[in-house]
């Protein structure tokens, strides 16, 4: 992909957060201008404090629940805007299902009234524990409504039907990105994801706790590929959702198993009870990217997560 496919003034919903900061500074690296919004509910300071000197970025502290006021022409929106953790919308669920139906409403809203294009980030929650595998996106998913997860895959799956909507009635150009789990720097410390979690127990030493059994199965997406691909997707024309993974799949354990090794940890696995809804099997099937983006992750996971452990290294000497 060329790097000046994407060009002008693009407002980033989220931009404190982590994929949300990345595709803020890539945006940067490409000579675009940048407006990011973010409540630092979960997003940081931390991870813009190296933008707020560049001439080409502006940042507004704001809920987007809130109606946002924006001058000037704005060319796309990225909306990343959300909390993405199991813990977060434990402790958040209202916020999260606000965030997901009145936050994309107000967005959607700013992109008809700037006639911008709109990508916004669901994810692979909306297939909830899938009868599919790998999930297509043409998949409608296996999802309890009224669980603890609930409010966040369903905020998501409100948002996609309301994006589908705007671009229905109104013409609006839109893009649905399906986000896979994504690990890399600027993840926070206390997260509550699988790569936080190991990385600071395997780091300190402590027992690595891994629920269930551990043969459950997730596929990790370095940030730098995902980024990739939501910029690509953003330069496309394409309105349909599309998933955004790696579909290198692997279990819990064999997980928790290679972060120990990578950390140089004599740590041991404590196996915890399974959490209500947790899903069995997680696997894009990214053959959609691949034809229409021409995307697939670069990245190999020894190296994605060589990184990311030497990050959270730097993070525990600032704890």
């Amino acid at each position: 992909m060329s790097e000046n496919v994407l060009s002008g003034r693009y407002l980033v919903a989220g931009g404190a957060g982590f994929i949300g900061s990345h595709v803020c500074e890539t945006l940067l690296n490409r000579n675009c201008e940048v407006v990011a919004v973010d409540n630092f509910v979960t997003g940081s300071p931390a991870n813009i404090k190296t933008l707020l000197g560049n001439k080409n970025f502006t940042f507004i502290e704001q809920d987007i629940v809130r109606p946002l006021s924006i001058s000037g022409p704005v060319t796309g929106i990225f909306h990343l805007a959300s909390p993405a953790s199991p813990v977060d919308y434990a402790k958040l669920p209202i916020e999260t299902l606000h965030v997901g139906a009145l936050g994309s409403d107000q967005i959607l809203k700013l992109a008809l009234e700037k006639r911008a294009s709109i990508l916004v980030a669901s994810t692979s929650e909306v297939y909830g524990d899938p009868l599919e595998h790998p999930q297509k996106e043409t998949y409608w998913g296996n999802v309890n409504t009224i669980g603890p997860r609930g409010c966040y895959d369903e905020s998501k799956r409100y948002m996609e039907a309301l994006t589908m909507a705007y671009h229905r009635v109104h013409q609006l150009s839109t893009r649905i990105v399906r986000i896979f789990n994504t690990y890399g720097p600027r993840m926070r410390v206390n997260d509550g994801r699988v790569v936080p979690n190991f990385c600071m127990q395997a780091l300190a030493g402590e027992p690595v706790t891994v629920y269930g059994k551990g043969d459950q199965t997730r596929s990790f997406c370095y940030v730098d590929d995902m980024v990739d691909g939501l910029l690509r997707l953003m330069a496309s024309s394409y309105f349909k959702p599309v998933n955004i993974g790696n579909p290198l799949e692997m279990s819990i354990l064999q997980f928790a198993r290679k972060i120990i090794e990578l950390c140089a940890s004599k740590s041991t696995i404590q196996y915890l009870p399974l959490p209500e809804d947790d899903p069995k099997i997680r696997r894009p099937d990214i053959s959609l990217a691949q034809e229409l983006l021409d995307w697939r992750p670069q990245i190999g996971l020894d190296e994605g997560l060589q990184r990311t452990v030497n990050y959270f290294k730097s993070q525990r000497s600032h704890l």
